[in-house]
């Protein structure tokens, strides 16, 4: 059980300014961060697409032939 600070009366000890400003920047970074992860998936996948049997037309047979093409895919 965490102690609380007497004079503010939260967990943290941080003013309400203090609070909003933290989540301020926190949100901020997480959405900047979130923005490069989309776009670095999106330029990998464009690279190479992981899920190989989607770009061809012919349908996967079964588990072997679908291991066979994601190894070969990823290995090369």
């Amino acid at each position: 059980m965490a102690i609380r600070d007497e004079q503010t009366g939260t967990l943290t000890g941080l003013t309400d300014q203090e609070a909003k400003e933290f989540h301020s920047i926190f949100m901020t970074s997480f959405i900047i961060f979130t923005v490069i992860a989309i776009v670095a998936h999106m330029l990998v996948w464009f690279w190479r697409p992981w899920f190989p049997a989607l770009e061809s037309s012919a349908p996967v047979e079964d588990v072997s032939s679908l291991a066979h093409t994601v190894l070969t895919t990823f290995i090369v």
